[in-house]
């Protein structure tokens, strides 16, 4: 591609080493990386909560088949759509893992103001779940294959074929047995009778029906292969969105002729 007067001389003066024109370039370059990091932490962290929502934030209601179903088909949304800008233009297939520490960055702040310290519930009730491993194995599928359709196969499903055992071992002391009154129930089911939420009766009749027994047998298996087919159209799907997005278009000409970057014959 021909580059204009104007535009080969502020590259030029942009890549000029220890010039002015690099500095502020390269002070604007952070700046817009730490916006992009702090919009995917809100914006991950909104949708999530939206979607996902009661089934991630209280441990009595990690149960059953919901949130093995659910969660890694509404955890892939965002992370493919980006999948597609980070690999194609810039050559990093880090979206997955960016997207997995931003969450994690946002929930903790919101368990910990919001939840612990605005409304005394304790850390051993609203842990999130931990979604690092399935979206770090999407990035190294991608990584590998550099291909759309491998990616959406393998690495659309070990998102949700990683969640389930990932939780596993921080979820499964909650299992414990305990006499409660009479009646044996388990450590979450304790938690979540001596921390009552206020809200409405659905919402309370749910409470009283999760109990943690489905989660950990043969419905984990059927939710996490169902979880994992729809990842992998869901991965298809939005990288296409991403790639749309992506490519929506450039600056208007008029636009560039005022900050001086249009072409010499135009401006003539």
């Amino acid at each position: 591609m021909k580059l204009t007067t104007n535009e080969a001389t502020l590259l030029s003066a942009v890549t000029t080493p220890n010039s002015d024109a690099a500095r502020i370039s390269r002070g604007l370059d952070m700046f817009v990386v730490a916006i992009l990091f702090f919009a995917i932490i809100a914006a991950f962290h909104i949708h999530i909560m939206l979607t996902v929502g009661d089934w991630d934030f209280w441990v009595d209601w990690k149960d059953r088949m919901y949130w093995v179903t659910a969660t890694p088909m509404l955890l892939i949304f965002i992370p493919a759509a980006l999948s597609y800008p980070f690999m194609m233009k810039f050559g990093l297939p880090i979206a997955g893992t960016l997207c997995a520490l931003c969450l994690v960055i946002g929930e903790w702040i919101s368990r910990i103001v919001g939840f612990h310290l605005w409304t005394y519930f304790p850390y051993s009730m609203i842990w999130p779940a931990i979604v690092l491993p399935g979206l770090m194995l999407m990035d190294l599928v991608l990584l590998l294959s550099r291909n759309l359709f491998i990616t959406s196969i393998f690495g659309g499903s070990a998102v949700a074929f990683a969640f389930a055992p990932a939780n596993w071992p921080i979820l499964a002391p909650y299992h414990e047995p305990v006499v409660h009154m009479g009646q044996l129930v388990n450590v979450a089911d304790m938690i979540g009778y001596s921390f009552t939420r206020t809200a409405t009766p659905e919402y309370l009749r749910f409470i009283e029906r999760g109990t943690l027994r489905t989660f950990g047998g043969e419905s984990t298996l059927i939710s996490t292969g169902f979880s994992g087919f729809v990842c992998m159209i869901l991965f298809f799907v939005w990288w296409k969105i991403g790639e749309w997005l992506t490519n929506l278009g450039t600056i208007p000409n008029v636009v560039k002729k005022h900050v001086g970057l249009g072409d010499d014959d135009d401006e003539k």
